[in-house]
């Protein structure tokens, strides 16, 4: 193949995938600039922590206290999860809901405070400026179908940034890097714009982009974690008894998994029947304590009805992709500085994607009005024609 053809294939290439995706880039890249910095939003609304500072070395309460006080709050309730927030310290959040099957929004969330066993807060989390932001860059409130849909705008978008790179080398090779034509047309200035910072933030692109398809991947990869690991795990379990009467302690699951992972801390904790668990356990997933190890889960599966540790392992290499993925999706792992520097590049992608359409538009106005003279040309050479024959 020629290079022009090669070139022409590409263009067509960057020319489609960039105007099928464009769109609902843009919509990601606006909603994604509020979640970078939800966590500061946060603190500038001046939301105060929810448990008081106690002396160093205060008792805590069980975990089974506060379960029980949880549900006394909503007795018609159950519990499903049990989960921790480090940006909310002595404090347990419960998420209680009608079934233990029910859907996965009919939830309740209850913060406790780890010292007195009372009530600090039940925050609704489906609702809000942060949650549409959240809900729409996710799956726009279409479920797992519009999170796939979304990946395949993820697929489009990398293909867009390949191309864009294999027509951006043949340009260079004829003019300066990072060329600016500020003297010539409008359009061409914002031609050499788009390419200039298409270029400087093509890291950037191909990282977001990546790691967002992989997060809108998470059902799937849940999926292959319930057929593979967990039901390995679960396996001694797979003719038993359904489960009657009371579960376990809590307390007792969380000191069998602190007692085999003692440099972990818990993070989560399922309930049996729920999605990260089987119908016989407990699920304790612990995490590490550094920035990068506490992004690395492990589950310990804790037999609900006996209490004791049936198995603790690594999660596989998707499921940690999927948990590395997430922050850095975001830029959560530099503090900051790395989300000033993912926000810069989330505003030159929402110039890039809006310039590239600015030019789409230009590019056919200019074929238009060509198209439209050339068949004026050709209509007066007509016309002259007919006369000359009528004469």
């Amino acid at each position: 193949m020629s290079s022009v053809k090669k070139i022409q294939t590409w263009f067509h290439i960057h020319k489609w995938t960039s105007l099928i995706c464009t769109a609902f880039l843009l919509m990601l890249c606006i909603t994604g600039l509020p979640l970078i910095f939800h966590e500061e939003i946060e603190e500038l609304e001046g939301k105060p922590h929810l448990a008081k500072q106690v002396p160093a070395g205060t008792p805590v309460a069980s975990m089974d206290k506060l379960a029980e006080n949880a549900l006394a709050k909503y007795p018609t309730k159950v519990i499903r999860y049990i989960y921790w927030d480090e940006h909310e310290p002595n404090t347990t959040a419960f998420s209680l809901s009608d079934s233990i099957n029910a859907a996965p929004e009919n939830y309740t969330t209850v913060i406790m405070d780890d010292h007195t066993a009372e009530v600090l807060e039940e925050p609704n989390y489906q609702e809000g400026f942060m949650y549409i932001m959240f809900q729409m860059h996710v799956d726009m409130f279409m479920g797992i179908g519009g999170k796939l849909f979304l990946g395949l705008m993820g697929l489009l978008f990398i293909a867009a940034i390949v191309s864009g790179i294999m027509l951006y080398g043949p340009i260079m090779k004829r003019f300066d890097f990072g060329m600016v034509r500020t003297e010539r047309s409008t359009r061409l200035k914002w031609l050499d714009l788009h390419n200039l910072l298409g270029v400087v933030t093509v890291v950037w692109g191909v990282v977001v982009g990546f790691t967002g398809v992989i997060n809108t991947a998470s059902e799937i990869v849940l999926g292959l974690w319930q057929t593979g690991q967990l039901s390995e795990m679960t396996a001694p379990y797979k003719d038993a008894k359904p489960l009657t009467g009371k579960l376990s302690s809590l307390d007792q699951a969380v000191a069998l998994t602190k007692q085999a992972a003692p440099d972990m801390e818990p993070s989560l904790i399922a309930y049996p029947g729920t999605p990260f668990s089987s119908q016989h356990h407990y699920a304790v997933f612990v995490k590490g304590k550094t920035p990068l190890t506490k992004r690395i889960i492990k589950p310990a599966l804790i037999d609900a009805s006996k209490g004791g540790l049936t198995d603790l392992r690594d999660m596989p290499w998707y499921v940690n992709a999927l948990f590395i993925s997430q922050p850095l999706h975001f830029g959560d792992y530099g503090g900051l500085p790395m989300k000033i520097i993912w926000a810069l590049f989330d505003i030159a992608t929402i110039v890039i994607l809006g310039s590239g359409l600015y030019l789409w538009f230009a590019r056919n106005k200019a074929t238009r009005a060509h198209i439209s003279r050339i068949n004026k040309v050709e209509s007066e050479i007509l016309t002259v024609q007919a006369q000359s024959e009528n004469a």
